[in-house]
């Protein structure tokens, strides 16, 4: 089988992995001219967590993870209001890592035989029935068994294959931005937490990073979903007037070609295929920066991918047979994160009270698991019952 994969992001990388160990022949194209290092700290847990436990990776994500057992919320006058201990939401392991850091542990796993390509991407799909024929954008051409769009909540396959993004993205409000700066004060004010604003419809978090560097990333209530020219002006604009150390972060700000930025929103689709075309990870599904396991979902749903091409007779078979196993999953972390805005972002002040009341009673065990529930959703076992012997686990 030999498969062509738009985007080595997360989920593109993951699906060349699988693929490339069980047997398929695999071209990955990605459009940048070489890893991004744009990004922002990550909450890894759940099915992402035991689909990289299944393939061997947790040492690596291991040895670039940080370990912050804490998350603190302060007020403009830097003063300590409430704690979050992720863990508590987890229903299991977690790591934080950095995005650039999961994509290199996942590149250095990349099968030799993998074609990693840079710089390029499709510009037209030809579906021929019993394959597909892609057309890059300097004019060469791939024939394939199939395609499979990984290339993000913008996916340009979506958009030559499915249609235009506006049918499929639904906007939740927000605009993000993540960037890394140098400040040894501040660096030392978050070493070994994470520290976020506890703030009104706007939000900045803090991470200390290895190098002594300082990871920033940004969340703001917008109700223009379109993205600005100019990503640095944006975020002073966006976060200017909040006070405690924001003045110097934002001060300190990269310019806009090494910030990340863009919507938080969600992609629904009535179908994640289409003939010998198919998307997974946030070309597919979306879950928002609200829901907090993008990356565990597109590690988990390339994974689930993977094991349906590898089992199923047919290709047609094993894409159905992977949006029948997977969709429930994403559509239920996309309920989720839409039910999470308000307590990600308070929009006044009495919900802001509200946070902080909720977060010192989720010390609570039956409090925190309604916590738990309402920000990270159900817990599953669905990657553990694929790689078991028991074909009844994945049934039930």
């Amino acid at each position: 089988m030999r498969i062509v994969i738009c985007g080595a992001g997360i989920a593109g990388l993951t699906l060349a992995i699988r693929v490339a160990e069980l047997g398929g022949d695999v071209v990955l194209l990605e459009r940048a001219t070489g890893p991004r290092q744009q990004g922002y700290m990550i909450d890894f847990f759940g099915p992402g967590f035991d689909a990289a436990e299944a393939m061997g990776l947790l040492p690596a994500l291991d040895n670039v993870a940080f370990h912050l057992d804490q998350a603190t919320l302060i007020d403009e006058r830097g003063r300590h209001r409430a704690d979050i201990r992720p863990r508590q939401f987890a229903d299991g392991p977690l790591l934080n890592i950095m995005r650039p850091d999961l994509e290199q542990v996942l590149r250095e796993r990349l099968p030799a035989e993998v074609d990693l390509r840079f710089g390029t991407g499709p510009s037209a799909v030809e579906d021929r029935g019993d394959g597909v024929r892609v057309t890059l954008e300097d004019g060469a051409e791939l024939e394939a068994d199939l395609l499979v769009g990984a290339d993000g909540i913008h996916s340009t396959v979506r958009g030559l294959v499915f249609g235009p993004e506006s049918l499929f993205l639904r906007y939740l409000g927000f605009h993000t931005a993540a960037f890394t700066f140098d400040s040894p004060g501040i660096h030392g004010a978050v070493r070994g937490r994470a520290c976020m604003t506890d703030s009104i419809d706007r939000q900045m978090g803090f991470y200390a990073l290895r190098d002594g560097a300082v990871a920033a990333f940004a969340v703001y209530r917008n109700p223009d979903p379109e993205l600005p020219a100019d990503a640095s002006a944006a975020v002073r604009d966006a976060f200017g007037g909040l006070g405690w150390v924001v003045p110097e972060a934002i001060e300190k700000r990269p310019a806009s070609a090494e910030i990340y930025y863009d919507q938080v929103a969600q992609i629904h689709l009535p179908k994640w295929s289409k003939g010998r075309v198919a998307l997974v990870g946030d070309a597919a599904y979306a879950v928002s920066l609200l829901a907090g396991q993008g990356a565990s979902l597109g590690i988990a749903g390339a994974f689930v991918l993977a094991d349906r091409l590898a089992k199923a007779p047919t290709i047609p078979e094993a894409l159905a047979e992977y949006e029948q196993v997977w969709r429930p999953v994403a559509e239920e972390k996309q309920r989720t994160g839409r039910g999470a805005a308000r307590w990600f972002l308070p929009a006044s002040t009495p919900q802001l009270w509200l946070r902080r009341a909720v977060l010192r009673m989720a010390r609570l065990p039956v409090i925190n698991r309604i916590v738990a529930t309402t920000l990270a959703g159900r817990s599953i076992s669905l990657i553990k019952d694929l790689t078991s012997a028991d074909p009844a686990a994945l049934a039930r």
